[in-house]
């Protein structure tokens, strides 16, 4: 997704893999986000042909970042905190989804993701905190 969100690019199939979405419970005005946007870097990136595993997703995302999570952390710095705790309980990486403040984490398995979201829903009772898989290749919601 690129631009305000009007320009998408299919993926290639994406590889199983466990991911934990957090959302600490603040709001981050999407509106007030894009003002604080100060540079526009993920662009026009090219996309792998394919991933050829989890590892391959993993690798190739760490070569990218979300533009606006740098804004959405001065908004709600809270943010910080949860990419943070996520990271330690052993997400092979941990972004900010679109403007926030939705975060996640991508694990190398359900019980390593079902243990993360249960140590951030204990320790943090006020975020939500959900365990779930990315649709494997060719899936489709409701398949």
């Amino acid at each position: 997704m690129e631009g305000r969100g009007e320009i998408l690019t299919a993926l290639p199939p994406l590889p199983e893999l466990a991911i934990v979405l957090v959302n600490p419970g603040v709001g981050v005005p999407t509106g007030k986000v894009f003002a604080a946007l100060k540079q526009r870097r993920g662009v026009g990136l090219p996309l792998p042909p394919k991933f050829s595993g989890a590892g391959d997703l993993v690798d190739y995302l760490k070569t990218t970042s979300n533009d606006l999570e740098a804004p959405a952390r001065i908004i709600a710095p809270v943010i910080g905190e949860v990419l943070d705790f996520i990271a330690g309980e052993g997400a092979l990486l941990a972004r900010m989804s679109g403007s926030g403040a939705t975060c996640f984490g991508l694990f190398a398995s359900d019980d390593a993701a079902a243990r993360a979201a249960a140590a951030i829903r204990t320790a943090h009772p006020s975020w939500w905190a959900v365990a779930s898989r990315l649709l494997p290749a060719g899936g489709m919601l409701g398949e």
